[in-house]
Parts: C-alpha cells; sequence; structure tokens
C-alpha cells in the first residue's frame, strides 16, 4: 500500500519504482500527461462536435457522437501529450494508475445511466453527462495534485444541474461542457508550461 508519508507497504513493487511517496506518484501523472490538460482539450472539442451535430444535424445523433467521440479521448490524448514532447503514460509501478482506471470504469457505469435517462428525456441526457463529467475530474486532484481539477468538476456538476432544471436546449449543454473544459485545458496547459520539465521521475 501507498501511504501519504512516504513508506510503502509490502504491496508495493515495481522494477522502475521500488519506493514511491504519493507526491512523487502524482508528479509522475502529471509529467506523463502534461497534467492532464491533452485530455481536457481533446474532450473539450469532442463535446463542441457534439453540439455542432445538435444545431447541424440531429440532436439524437449529438449524443452518439458524444459517446463514440469520449471513446477516441483517451488515445488521441496521449497523441497530444506525445506532441509536446511527454510520454503520454505513467510510470510502471505507479499507484495512481489504478485510481485512474476504477474512475474510469465508474464512468462508464454513469454513462450507461445517462444513455437510458435520454430515451426517457433526450434534452437529460447533456446535463447527466455534464455531472458525470464533473465528478470524475473531481478525482484528478488526487491523480495530479491540482487543485484546479476540484473547481473544474465543481463547475461543470453545477452547469448540469443548472441546465437540467432550465430544461435547456439539448445543444446547450453540449456547448456548455465545451466551453468549460476547452477554457480549463488552457488554464492547465498554462501552468504545465510553467511547471517546466523538470519533475522528479522524469527521468526513466
Amino acid at each position: 500500500m501507498l501511504t501519504s508519508s512516504g513508506r510503502t507497504g509490502p504491496g508495493l513493487y515495481s522494477p522502475n519504482m521500488t519506493e514511491l511517496t504519493f507526491t512523487q506518484a502524482q508528479a509522475d501523472m502529471r509529467y506523463g500527461y502534461f497534467d492532464g490538460a491533452a485530455g481536457i482539450l481533446v474532450s473539450g472539442l469532442v463535446w463542441l462536435v457534439a453540439g455542432l451535430v445538435a444545431v447541424l444535424a440531429s440532436e439524437k445523433i449529438a449524443v452518439l457522437a458524444l459517446l463514440f467521440g469520449g471513446a477516441a479521448i483517451h488515445p488521441l490524448s496521449v497523441l497530444v501529450a506525445k506532441l509536446f514532447g511527454r510520454p503520454g503514460a505513467h510510470s510502471k509501478g505507479n499507484p495512481l494508475g489504478r485510481l485512474a482506471i476504477e474512475g474510469t470504469l465508474w464512468m462508464l457505469a454513469g454513462i450507461a445511466i445517462a444513455y437510458g435517462m435520454h430515451v426517457l428525456r433526450l434534452e437529460w441526457f447533456f446535463p447527466a453527462m455534464l455531472l458525470i463529467v464533473g465528478g470524475r475530474y473531481l478525482t484528478f486532484q488526487s491523480l495530479y495534485g491540482l487543485r484546479i481539477y476540484w473547481v473544474c468538476g465543481a463547475i461543470l456538476c453545477l452547469a448540469g444541474i443548472v441546465l437540467a432544471l432550465a430544461r435547456a436546449p439539448v445543444s446547450m449543454g453540449a456547448f456548455a461542457g465545451a466551453a468549460i473544459e476547452l477554457i480549463f485545458a488552457a488554464l492547465v496547459f498554462s501552468l504545465a508550461r510553467r511547471r517546466g520539465a523538470a519533475y522528479p521521475l522524469a527521468q526513466h
């Protein structure tokens, strides 16, 4: 087990990382994924495409656009991270990678519920997705050690609640997700650039 004090228990072993503090694990995640900014950027673009599809084509197709686009977020964000000189992956043995996987599984379960909701009320789908994605971002503070993800997640959740109560048009939910994520992508990119490449685990 990994402890915040930096001690490791018998359950933690890696040929690359035998002793990994919680702070070091977060630094490794930040370095590998460019502070997570690449993923936010790609996700924001997927929301934007879904909004455009809702306006220009069909609201039901917009739902599929967000779902299928969402499936492509991780591979595309890895590519973006690599374009910025990062590996697009965390080091082998980083226990926070397991937390990232668990968060993804929780999100997939939420997406299934949101998809079922859209059968009853189509306009509920995007607000529900804002809540699900926002909740996922709240866990990113633990993954990356950046409190800005608490703010991002909270705003996404608040937007989802407000839009649901207001019974906003379908496209508005998609465009709200796009605007929020693209703004935070720019902020996190800026933070990552200021931080530079001097990470304690950057040399693998």
